[in-house]
């Protein structure tokens, strides 16, 4: 199949329209990518000329960001989602998890599945360590780049 231009560019407006973050088309040995990178954003409190001394300027997104480094720091690597979807702990309802807080993971080894747009897509530690925490609920809708687990 010969992907052209404008179903391409129509594929990245399904990505836009609908908040998808990836899109994925395979035919046969022939496959196509289509992703949109996000970047998150930190908010920045900055004083104006206008300000009244009244109006008190809060720079606490700041100190929370920064205490919430400190914590990622202390809990170790993380393990996100590489797509938007939903977080799933185990391969089947009612199975066994993949891992729970406690256990060992090697570099590889299945530790979720995200499912998005009906596939189940296994997500892999990408580290090897022990599991410290789990930072999502099975069902949880989950977004790309979310931090799904802690790996120390």
């Amino acid at each position: 199949m010969k992907y052209e231009l404008d179903y391409i560019e129509k594929i990245a407006k399904i990505l836009s329209d609908n908040e998808l973050s990836e899109i994925i088309l395979e035919d046969g040995e022939q496959a196509i990518t289509v992703r949109k990178e996000l970047h998150s954003v930190q908010p920045v409190v900055q004083p104006t000329e206008q300000a009244s001394s009244h109006t008190p300027i809060q720079d606490k997104p700041a100190v929370v960001a920064k205490e919430e480094s400190r914590t990622e720091q202390t809990k170790g690597k993380t393990i996100t989602s590489p797509m938007v979807g939903a977080f799933y702990a185990s391969p089947a309802p009612g199975a066994k998890p993949f891992v729970k807080v406690g256990d060992t993971v090697s570099a590889g080894q299945v530790v979720c599945i995200v499912e998005a747009m009906k596939l189940m897509n296994e997500i892999e530690s990408e580290v090897s360590g022990k599991i410290t925490q789990i930072c999502v609920e099975d069902g949880q809708s989950v977004e790309y780049g979310q931090v799904l687990m802690y790996v120390e």
